[in-house]
């Protein structure tokens, strides 16, 4: 799994953007605060991916935070809600924001987005109401590590393997302080799978 890409940024459009990798470009899907996160072409970026797998295609998301892409993959999560409806509503509303709006019950609020519908967007409410409250936006990962890094993938790595937000963290958060601020994204999920199996 590519959890980050640091590079050059080649190119970007209304919906993505190319980074170069050491002569290779990768395209990646972005929400436009993201990509207009990214700065100029040729700056020097880092952003933070999660791939998508299909019968027929194979695509990596790109998200200017951590934060970003965990809504990502929670807003996916709800049936109905692909990869495209996602990106339009991180579009709109920033991580914080959205936290807010799924926490208050405000539906109007996501229903804004493109291609979200009021019954959508109920349904996007009701489903992460409880799903969110774990989720530490600028919490285990920023308080674990600074910079994000590998605390924060370690975070996203115990999502992708089914755990719930609140215990992911919960479980890194303690590996973090066991192994110290120079440990490894491999250390981390090893030990925070450990804790969590407790």
């Amino acid at each position: 799994m590519i959890a980050h890409l640091r590079g050059a940024l080649a190119s970007s459009g209304a919906d993505h953007a190319v980074i170069d990798v050491n002569g290779v470009g990768y395209l990646v899907g972005a929400s436009a605060k993201t990509l207009d996160k990214l700065g100029a072409v040729g700056e020097q970026v880092t952003i933070h991916t999660e791939m998508l797998v299909s019968e027929d295609s194979i695509r990596l998301m790109g998200f200017a935070s951590a934060d970003e892409r965990d809504w990502f993959k929670l807003l996916t999560s709800v049936q109905g809600v692909g990869a495209k409806v996602a990106l339009a509503i991180l579009s709109i509303l920033a991580p914080e924001e959205l936290r807010t709006a799924v926490a208050r019950a405000d539906a109007a609020t996501i229903a804004r987005a493109n291609g979200v519908g009021p019954k959508l967007a109920q349904r996007i409410v009701n489903e992460l109401k409880d799903k969110a409250g774990g989720l530490s936006l600028g919490g285990v990962g920023a308080a674990a590590a600074p910079s994000g890094g590998a605390a924060a993938d370690a975070v996203s790595a115990m999502l992708n393997l089914g755990f719930r937000p609140a215990e992911a963290s919960a479980a890194v958060n303690a590996a973090s302080d066991e192994l110290g601020p120079a440990a490894t994204l491999d250390a981390l999920v090893r030990l925070a799978l450990r804790k969590a199996a407790k």
